[in-house]
């Protein structure tokens, strides 16, 4: 008899339809799987065969073809057991076809016939969304994440005996429900950290509240123990709370990456800080079976890099992509993915190998060469792309033992969130354009015009710093969103002095 069951398989952070065809007949025995399956995908077999015996079923005396169509499409992990197994019995008449028609299924089978959790059950709740299916079987701890698609019934299961039990009609199993927006709201904004912890550094939080503003992205640099970290880490709790849509493409990414924890969506931005030992391929994705990389993982959030030299010259170099395009194309003889990756860097250094180079009390032990050797770590290029130069100084002793509280990160992610919605409302209409950094030149003619004063200044700092056109459009992008948290339609040259004075690095040649 033959038979067919629907399912899916991962390509980038989306999945694409794959049909789990079987067909029992003819003469021989064995299984035989067929359609380019990777190891997992061949190991099922034993896999499937001790679920049988634990659940009550035995596998066919007959030859078992299973083919995973389309066959030039290569099937990766576990999560096939369930729909193989499915098909398998739905072929020897032991499973009703009526519901199968409409049903897509995944599922990874222990050996005594219980069904684990897989990665990446979102994309397949709404590949099967897509194709028109009524329902989606899967595990029982999978079934919140797949449960936020709307127009599909998500029915979890704990084992293999209780699926052939549903399948027949034999039992009846509630949807899973999904997540509410109260929860959501309610959820998004809870963070351990909060800006009033911070002791002093007013400078430096006008500048991480501009970031969070206009999503541009921050090099602070400072000696160690001035608090570059603990400000860093703070960043994400003045972000504005994931929307919806955002939720969905972040919690896709966790999910195929095998981050997420089996709780419905996403609701705080991702805060992703990898050691600088990691290597430029577990930055950007890829490997033998592609995953996504750390600049994907902090998609819609921020990517912290502590020790910003100490990172290898050709890790840091494929951040340059990503920082200008917001996506990542990983492209390798077998396949070719693309991930999304629009974040806010932020990265901290030391302003020398010491560390205490331009110290108020502190004496720098290092030579002039080896400052700039230690700064030259760092291409200019990259350099280019970061909008804000941040100097952390040491915050003085009566500031560290003084009782008063600064501003909360509520009260600022307040701020942030009114210049968020000036920026939608111009930029609505035009697609993947949500910040102030993501502006075209195009747009920063349209949005961003100076008055003679403004552009005078910008032009007396380009030929005195030596900016690069990059460099000058991100400081009119920087100014942009400088006016638009003080609710002001035209850019002023208060603006644009502040916006140049965020290029610290840049300023080491004013003057010469």
């Amino acid at each position: 008899m033959f038979i067919r069951i629907h399912t899916a398989a991962l390509s980038g952070i989306d999945a694409v339809r794959v049909a789990v065809e079987v067909n029992i007949a003819g003469s021989g025995l064995g299984l035989y799987l067929v359609g380019l399956p990777d190891n997992a995908v061949k190991e099922s077999e034993q896999r499937i065969r001790a679920a049988f015996e634990n659940s009550g079923e035995k596998m066919s005396g007959r030859k078992v073809v299973v083919n995973l169509a389309p066959a030039d499409l290569r099937k990766e992990g576990a999560s096939f057991d369930l729909p193989i197994a499915i098909g398998i019995l739905a072929a020897m008449q032991r499973i009703s076809p009526r519901l199968l028609e409409e049903t897509m299924c995944c599922g990874e089978l222990s050996l005594d016939g219980s069904v684990m959790p897989v990665r990446g059950v979102l994309s397949l709740a709404i590949a099967a969304r897509e194709a028109g299916l009524k329902r989606l079987i899967l595990p029982q701890e999978n079934a919140a994440e797949a449960a936020v698609v709307e127009g599909l019934e998500v029915i979890g299961v704990d084992s293999l005996r209780q699926t052939i039990d549903f399948l027949n009609e034999e039992c009846t199993l509630s949807p899973a429900t999904p997540q509410s927006v109260e929860e959501f709201d309610q959820s998004a904004n809870r963070y351990e950290e909060d800006f009033a912890d911070v002791k002093g550094q007013s400078h430096v939080k006008r500048a991480l509240e501009i970031a969070a503003a206009g999503g541009h992205n921050v090099l602070m640099i400072g000696s160690p123990g001035s608090g570059k970290t603990m400000l860093a880490r703070r960043l994400a709790t003045i972000l504005p709370p994931l929307t919806t849509e955002e939720a969905l493409e972040t919690t896709k990414i966790h999910s195929v990456a095998g981050l997420q924890r089996f709780d419905g969506l996403m609701t705080r931005r991702p805060f992703r800080a990898p050691h600088h030992t990691a290597s430029p391929v577990s930055l950007i994705g890829g490997g033998q079976s592609p995953r996504p990389g750390e600049v994907s993982l902090a998609h819609n959030g921020v990517l912290f890099l502590d020790e910003l030299p100490e990172f290898g010259r050709s890790v840091l170099e494929v951040l340059r992509q990503p920082l200008e395009e917001h996506e990542i194309v990983v492209s390798r003889a077998r396949y070719n993915v693309a991930y999304p990756a629009n974040f806010t860097l932020v990265a901290a250094m030391n302003p020398c190998p010491c560390g205490y180079y331009n110290h108020p009390t502190k004496e720098c032990l290092c030579s002039p060469g080896s400052v700039l050797r230690y700064m030259g770590r760092i291409s200019g290029p990259l350099m280019d792309r970061i909008d804000l130069h941040i100097e952390v100084t040491p915050v003085e002793p009566s500031e560290l033992q003084s009782a008063a509280v600064g501003e909360s990160s509520a009260v600022i992610r307040e701020r942030v969130i009114r210049a968020r919605a000036i920026q939608r409302a111009r930029f609505r209409g035009i697609e993947g354009v949500y910040t102030n950094a993501c502006m075209n030149t195009a747009m920063l003619r349209e949005y961003c015009s100076l008055d003679a004063a403004g552009e005078q200044l910008l032009r007396r700092a380009m030929e005195r710093l030596s900016l690069s056109a990059r460099a000058y459009d991100r400081i009119l992008k920087v100014a942009r969103t400088i006016a638009d948290l003080s609710g002001r339609e035209q850019i002023e040259v208060g603006d644009v002095a502040e916006a140049i004075g965020y290029r610290s690095l840049d300023r080491e040649n004013w003057g010469k």
